[in-house]
């Protein structure tokens, strides 16, 4: 019964950790989850108030496809402000968080045999969704050896005339890595000697960057390239707001108009409280995110400080998001309590959980042996993780 389409991609794998750890969690066992991307802070005040507004004032009907006209001049003024770039309203699309953007964006525009470059390690839903479209996902190994980042000379040589996107996570989910100018620049120079290649610029983790750092786009040192670039954003991670499905795209017309077209075909517009929460977000400012930040960067510290002082483990600090990815390659064929030998990625993380920690190992993410572990959670769990890890593997031979 089961379409070609639905067989060329598979359940993620944060969805299958974190379903084992809530498993275990419902069972008794102690477990620090650290297999999710999604804030433990609590979506602002303000924010909830203008929901309940709107469902007060009965705003509560079937909304215009690409969104309603105050969420999108709310985007535009965000993108104007934050950003320093203008869109025209009909530039911009809402959807149903930023994945369905992305999913849309790959439904509209690709053909069988088309080819989209995406870095690796990657965020799971990439591949999956340029193969449940009838692209091919061509995978560019950026290892911790080379920061994480993608290099010029890596694009060049990937690019083919069947290339259509190249997927660009900055800062990265899950290494953390942030690209800086004169990296954005170089690889600008290269996405421009190949017209028939567009961007996905997926930067949701955008306000969550360490060491003072502001965020800087490919768009804020190409803007020539924004006519073959879809810029990607939303409210999940900068606003708490992960269950409110609220995600946005900017870019071309006649692409925007594409995605609403594919969005009308499927779910239609979001929803109507939920867009109106977004634009109080948008328009509030951004001074309530300053301590959320301190505190990921406390939890990063503790954490790196931990991980690095293990023998077996290559990390770097990651500059934003929220994740710490790590290189386990020096644990392999040591020898647990038990007995048994650590033999692949899938031991590693196994040992970890049993330890009382979970994570989600590298592969889910293109790149092994590694596993991700989230700092999105409080700092006591983040403390206790990192001295758990480490009494784990100090017991091993």
């Amino acid at each position: 019964m089961l379409s070609e389409r639905i067989q060329r991609v598979t359940v993620s794998g944060i969805a299958k950790a974190k379903q084992l750890t809530d498993s275990l969690k419902e069972a008794g066992v102690d477990i620090l989850d650290m297999t999710t991307g999604e804030p433990d802070f609590d979506t602002p005040n303000h924010v909830k108030q203008a929901a309940y507004a709107a469902i007060e004032r009965g705003e509560t009907k079937y909304t215009a496809v690409s969104g309603i006209k105050p969420l999108r001049q709310a985007v535009q003024r965000k993108l104007q402000r934050e950003n320093h770039l203008a869109y025209d309203i009909d530039q911009i699309v809402i959807a149903n968080g930023a994945k369905q953007i992305i999913f849309n964006t790959f439904a509209a525009t690709l053909n069988k045999g088309d080819e989209v470059l995406i870095p690796v390690p990657f965020w799971p839903s990439f591949p999956d969704s340029v193969r449940f479209n009838g692209g091919t996902p061509v995978l560019l190994s950026c290892p911790v050896e080379q920061e994480y980042k993608l290099t010029p000379a890596q694009l060049e040589q990937a690019i083919t005339p069947q290339t259509r996107w190249l997927v660009f996570n900055n800062p990265s989910n899950p290494s953390g890595a942030v690209y800086d100018r004169t990296e954005l620049t170089a690889l600008a120079e290269v996405i421009r000697r190949h017209p028939q290649v567009w961007v996905l610029l997926d930067e949701l983790y955008e306000h969550v960057l360490f060491d003072e750092r502001e965020h800087l786009g490919l768009l804020n040192v190409a803007p020539d390239l924004r006519e073959r670039a879809l810029l990607v954003g939303g409210v999940s991670k900068t606003y708490a707001m992960t269950g409110w499905r609220i995600g946005y795209a900017a870019g071309p017309k006649a692409l925007a108009q594409a995605l609403a077209l594919v969005q009308l075909q499927t779910t239609s517009g979001a929803s109507s409280v939920s867009q109106a929460a977004a634009v109080a977000a948008f328009d509030s400012g951004l001074d309530f995110l300053k301590p959320q930040v301190a505190a990921y960067q406390y939890r990063r510290d503790v954490l790196v400080d931990a991980l690095s002082k293990i023998e077996g483990l290559k990390l770097l600090s990651p500059q934003g998001a929220f994740f710490v990815f790590c290189q386990c390659e020096g644990l392999l064929g040591r020898q647990r309590p038990d007995g048994k030998v650590l033999a692949s990625e899938a031991d590693v993380v196994e040992y970890i959980l049993e330890n009382g920690v979970s994570g989600v190992g590298g592969s889910t993410y293109g790149l092994s042996p590694y596993f991700r572990l989230s700092i999105a959670t409080d700092n006591a769990t983040v403390e206790e993780a990192g001295r758990r890890i480490t009494a784990a593997i100090e017991r091993l031979k």
